[in-house]
């Protein structure tokens, strides 16, 4: 170790630098296998050194060591704290030193002389030269396309299109540099499970959460326990033959006639919600939240319209601000998209109003799925068991602030002369209508399961952050005080999207086999990319108006009015929203007085500029990115970063088991379309409707498969760190004043916290409390861990 002044050394006119010293008891405690150790060191210097500034260190050993921190005493400043949190290599595999800043902040333009050259070799290190292939101890970050997805040499039905680029836009993800396919150049070579991905060292999960996720989740689940299903559910066993088939995963368990001993099963590292049994080798689901309060209420029309403003995919449903409602897509491509929504459909349940009255009074909602889905449907229905529609549902919302739905539109393509392409379903009449009408429900929760994950949860909040997070470290010193406010918001994200790549997006990967759209998947995601996403509406005020859910509103806290007031997502999430706003607020004021200091920040700038015109590359000419040439624009940026880390991603994600791990209130694929009266399958419907609605839903090996993934993926690891909590949180940064604003952040947030709370007991909000009504929790800061259906943790990291 040595360690380098802030000042430059008058006689050699290079940074002042201490002589070097070694840890002093490290062969006394190499064999310690605790947790953390502690060792110490000692330099000698000149009086007038100054306060240092960096350290350097170099590691003589064969094997990388994990640095968490380091702490100078002897210094009339007091002691100088090193926040470091990194792996450091053995000198064998990586000659060089390793540099690390203390935690005073400092803008480019005001850093010590001494620390300049360092700052900006740092920098350089990080990026790299954009050659060779990366190696797992690197700690290089650079761009790619998403041209690994697909693996065409196992053969043509495996290989998919690249994502990113003039033909289909995308974010960019971090470069490996692996070599190209045998098949195709442009495509990138696969690692398979359990070969771990290239993110750069420090990207990699830590060691609790490792234990906690690979092998005790993700792919534990993915390696041991999908192989064993696919083997032991015959393809005889096809269907469920009853609800209660589903309801025995959680009570009696899936009998794995595995022919395997206990000792065996007692190794596999089985996700938390399966509950292993000795007796019968019997793998058992924990209950979703959705049957713990009332078991049939998702057979319920205002559980099904409760579950679009408060269950897992919150952020769809919009005020219809004209009837029928209008597609945005081109009719010289799709034919005539008018809507056969007529008023007659829906004039019966508006309370005695018409349709225009009701518009008025923001008394109608919808979910419309319609031009998400109707460019792929041709393609999808072609598909071995697979079928679907472009749904569009209609909602009233009533005086006591509930909703229900009164309509549903279900379209296909207007392929041939016959309107059979679309048809409209209304609330049940009678025995024949009321199973319709619950098939119609399920197309809806099919679609919006595929708009929710392959839009909402995977585009919106893991890959659109990534390349803000790869231009961050790229561009942006870790002595930026910007760095150190986006940090731990940035934490595992590209770890989890690079086991995304590999298990779950990828050609016959997890999501093309649960959902609907089958290989044509990340197509409709890369199609919302193109047509939707823009980064200046994804704050949560933005995306409300946007939505048609609020109106902006001087006289209001958050400058908003919320139309539809018991909208338990939107409500709570305003007050996280404010919360963030005012903490990322004073920290930009604390730093950039005015314009000119965000103006002249040249790494500030440059992490911007690389964000948009290299990591959201194909947008790039987009007339909408906000400028950044403010204080204001700055903080309006990393509040919606932050945002989108922390509280968006976490409401779209936690709530997936607990919503989902029920397959029927929310299948993720349908295999059936709703026969028409003269259909020859309309006989088998009548004849057995319950079978047929079974048949229509994923078959068992979907539906466990899928259940084992959802698991995973709505669980909290132990080392979770929430929103309002960091690490080291009094000195991860120098500045007594953010430090202060900090722990006023975290007080809000407990806050917060206690309101939820309140709400959630509040008689009044219909959508949070009631008879068998889930509370909504998935905005609530805090969680143990497991499958909670709650807690913010502070970044995309599951």
């Amino acid at each position: 170790l040595s360690f380098c002044g802030s000042g430059i050394d008058e006689d050699t006119k290079a940074p002042k630098k201490s002589k070097q010293a070694v840890l002093k008891d490290w062969s006394k405690k190499s064999n310690l296998k605790t947790q953390r150790v502690n060792y110490t060191a000692e330099f000698v210097v000149d009086s007038n050194f100054g306060v240092p500034g960096a350290i350097t260190v170099a590691n003589k050993h064969q094997q990388e060591f994990f640095l968490e921190s380091m702490t100078i005493e002897g210094f009339a400043c007091g002691p100088v704290h090193f926040s470091c949190n990194s792996w450091v290599q053995s000198n064998k595999h990586h000659p060089g030193k390793r540099v690390f800043f203390s935690n005073q902040p400092y803008l480019p333009g005001e850093t010590p002389a001494g620390l300049k050259a360092l700052r900006e070799k740092e920098l350089r290190d990080l990026r790299g030269n954009d050659k060779g292939v990366r190696k797992l101890s690197d700690r290089i970050y650079d761009f790619d396309v998403y041209n690994d997805l697909g693996n065409p040499d196992r053969g043509i039905e495996f290989a998919r299109p690249s994502l990113g680029g003039d033909k289909i836009p995308y974010p960019r993800r971090c470069r490996t540099g692996r070599v190209p396919t045998d098949t195709d150049l442009n495509a990138e070579s696969r690692v398979e499970k359990p070969l771990p991905m290239y993110v750069p060292r420090d990207e990699q999960f830590e060691e609790s959460k490792q234990d906690a996720y690979s092998t005790g989740r993700l792919k534990g689940a993915l390696h041991n326990l999908l192989p064993l299903l696919m083997a032991n559910i015959s393809a005889k066993n096809h269907d469920f033959k009853g609800f209660l088939d589903i309801d025995s995963l959680y009570t009696e368990g899936l009998l794995l006639k595995l022919g395997v001993q206990d000792e065996f099963l007692n190794k596999l590292p089985l996700p938390k919600a399966v509950n292993k049994f000795r007796d019968g080798d019997i793998l058992k689901y924990g209950i979703p939240k959705i049957l713990t309060k009332d078991k049939f209420a998702w057979l319920r029309d205002d559980e099904f319209a409760r579950q679009s403003i408060a269950g897992v995919n919150p952020v769809s449903i919009e005020r219809l601000q004209a009837f029928p409602p209008v597609s945005k897509l081109d009719p010289e491509i799709y034919g005539p998209l008018d809507s056969a929504l007529k008023d007659e459909h829906i004039l019966g349940n508006l309370n005695g109003m018409t349709v225009q009255e009701a518009l008025e009074a923001n008394k109608l909602y919808i979910l419309d799925h319609h031009d998400a889905y109707l460019p792929f449907l041709d393609r999808i229905n072609a598909l071995d068991g697979r079928k679907s529609y472009a749904t569009r549902t209609i909602f009233f919302l009533s005086d006591l602030g509930t909703l229900k739905p009164i309509a549903i539109e279900l379209s296909l393509p207007a392929t041939g002369p016959s309107s059979r392409s679309k048809r409209v379903v209304t609330p049940p009449v009678d025995a024949t209508t009321n199973w319709i009408w619950q098939l119609a429900k399920a197309h809806v929760c099919s679609n919006d399961a595929g708009v929710h994950q392959l839009i909402n949860h995977w585009l919106r909040t893991h890959a659109s952050v990534e390349p803000f997070i790869l231009a961050a470290h790229r561009q942006m010193s870790a002595m930026h005080p910007i760095f150190k406010l986006l940090d731990p918001h940035m934490r595992y994200t590209m770890e989890i999207n690079a086991l995304a790549r590999q298990a779950l997006i990828n050609a016959d990967g997890i999501i093309e086999s649960c959902f609907t759209p089958g290989r044509y998947c990340m197509d409709i995601s890369a199609a919302a990319y193109k047509n939707f996403w823009r980064f200046d509406l994804e704050g949560l005020p933005a995306d409300l108006i946007r939505r048609g859910m609020a109106v902006p509103d001087p006289t209001q806290t958050h400058g908003l009015k919320l139309v539809m007031e018991d909208y338990p997502y939107a409500a709570d999430g305003l007050l996280i929203w404010a919360a963030i706003e005012s903490w990322v607020r004073k920290c930009v004021n604390h730093y950039y007085p005015d314009p000119s200091v965000v103006c002249n920040d040249r790494e500030l700038q440059a992490w911007y500029a690389e964000s948009i015109n290299v990591g959201h590359a194909d947008l790039r000419n987009a007339d909408w990115w906000p400028t950044l040439a403010t204080p204001e624009d700055l903080s309006s940026i990393l509040t919606t970063l932050i945002w989108l880390a922390s509280a968006q991603h976490a409401a779209l994600n936690f709530g997936q088991y607990p919503y989902g791990g029920y397959v029927p209130n929310r299948p993720p694929l349908m295999r059936r379309l709703i026969p028409n009266e003269n259909d020859p399958e309309y006989a088998v419907f009548l004849a057995d409707p319950q079978k047929y609605f079974l048949s229509a839903l994923p078959s068992l090996l979907q539906a466990t498969k899928y259940m084992a993934v959802v698991d995973t993926l709505s669980t909290h690891s132990a080392d979770e760190e929430y929103l309002g909590e960091r690490n080291h949180p009094s000195t991860w940064t120098g500045d007594a004043e953010v430090i202060e604003a900090f722990y006023e952040f975290s007080a809000e947030i407990g806050r917060i916290e206690k309101e939820i709370e309140e709400r959630n007991a509040d008689a009044r909000l219909r959508n949070r409390c009631g008879a068998g009504v889930i509370p909504y929790e998935l905005l609530a800061p805090t969680s143990g861990p497991g499958v909670t259906c709650r807690g913010v943790p502070n970044s995309v990291s599951i």
